[in-house]
């Protein structure tokens, strides 16, 4: 399956979906467990970016290529510092070398890894020499990815006298680093964030323990957009999802109502009603927490001809690919005008005529996930549609079993 042709038009008015698990609970708790065997995992996403991770946690020496996996890049370049005797070049795909990593380098250089650049200085590819880091305290830019502070914190326990972390400037995506020290904290590890600074206590060795891995909130927001963009009455059931969840894309039940969608908890599993409009028919919001929902907010706002503005966006360009650029001109191809900048998307809905249109993806997933509730307005036409692997394999079945039309 290349490229298809979607249309939403003949939905269910009332379906469920089974979520996989959170992909980045899952990377998260994946390192944790090849440094703790005694982790056990439940419910681990079967994301192909989670693939990709679980591969290379095997490995010890040798070429390691984790294709367009961002996350697995941060967190395996801390990982292999630490694992003695490691030896590893690890690399990925052409955007993968085009997507900066110095700062992370630098701090771990700093603690003593040895780490050298096979490229361009400054970006992968990476020559990794692991072992023991002798030294206890970094200091790193907090706004520019939430990534390298967690990929710090996750391996920060094994170090000989743990880990002080300084963080510098506003903390980007604050939700993802709160959620990488709250799992430290489930496994018997002390990890504190006051003000600026991140504290890892010692821990070389963990109590036997099994987590389960909560599903993804960031496939619920297509769902969602589904709803939002469905009539009124039209009801979503998916699972498994918390109301005191530690995904910042939890921030969809707030942020939804402003479309018209409530949002119910009920043992474990979240009910999602299209219960009116929109509540305005411009509506605006700080993404800084929750970058990676951006894209179906942009969509949803388009499918319901409103003027919506978000901010908050700066780690946007530097993703799979620039999703700001990439937005704009998939938004201009469906009839809907946009501007932006480093940092923020505004869409002129209320101006807009939707129309059908061929979609690029860019090796994008969530350029494919996200556009595709627009096809409960617009039969649309998604190239490479496969790119949705990375993170939610399922997702085109999952479509065809509450109603969309595929081919």
């Amino acid at each position: 399956m290349s490229t298809i042709k979607i249309n939403g038009s003949s939905l269910s008015t009332t379906f469920s979906v089974e979520l996989t698990g959170s992909k980045s609970e899952t990377n998260r708790l994946l390192l944790l467990a090849a440094l703790y065997p005694n982790l056990t995992l439940l419910n681990d996403s079967n994301a192909h970016d989670v693939s990709v991770m679980k591969k290379a946690l095997q490995l010890k020496s040798g070429v390691i290529d984790i294709h367009h996996a961002g996350t697995a890049m941060r967190f395996l370049t801390a990982y292999f510092s630490v694992v003695e005797n490691a030896e590893v070049l690890l690399t990925g795909s052409d955007r993968m070398k085009q997507r900066p990593i110095a700062l992370l380098v630098d701090a771990l250089r700093a603690l003593g890894a040895n780490i050298e650049y096979d490229g361009e200085e400054g970006y992968p590819p990476l020559k990794i020499k692991g072992g023991v880091l002798p030294l206890s305290s970094v200091s790193i830019a907090a706004n520019v990815s939430s990534q390298y502070l967690s990929a710090l914190c996750l391996i920060g326990a094994k170090l000989p006298h743990g880990l002080k972390i300084e963080l510098i400037g506003a903390i980007t995506s604050l939700p993802y680093l709160n959620m990488t020290l709250q799992l430290l904290e489930r496994i018997g590890i002390s990890a504190k964030l006051e003000g600026q600074q991140i504290c890892i206590s010692p821990k070389s060795e963990i109590d036997a323990i099994s987590l389960a891995v909560e599903s993804d909130w960031s496939a619920a927001s297509y769902y969602y957009s589904i709803v939002a963009l469905s009539k009124v009455g039209t009801k979503a059931t998916l699972s498994t999802l918390r109301e005191d969840s530690l995904q910042g894309d939890r921030v969809l039940a707030l942020i939804y109502r402003d479309f018209g969608v409530s949002t119910r908890f009920d043992n474990g599993q979240v009910i999602l009603e299209k219960i009116s409009g929109p509540v305005s028919s411009s509506l605006a919001y700080n993404l800084k927490d929750a970058p990676d929902i951006a894209q179906t907010i942009a969509v949803t706002a388009s499918g319901l001809q409103l003027d919506c503005y978000l901010t908050g966006l700066h780690t946007l360009p530097i993703k799979e690919t620039d999703r700001l650029a990439a937005m704009k001109c998939e938004l201009e191809k469906v009839g809907v005008a946009a501007n932006i900048d480093t940092e923020s998307l505004r869409i002129f809905g209320q101006e807009a005529h939707l129309k059908s249109a061929t979609i690029a993806t860019y090796n994008d997933h969530r350029m494919a996930m996200a556009f595709a509730p627009l096809a409960m307005r617009v039969p649309l036409t998604i190239e490479e549609s496969f790119v949705v692997e990375k993170s939610y394999p399922d997702f085109w079945k999952d479509l065809l079993s509450i109603g969309y039309q595929i081919f």
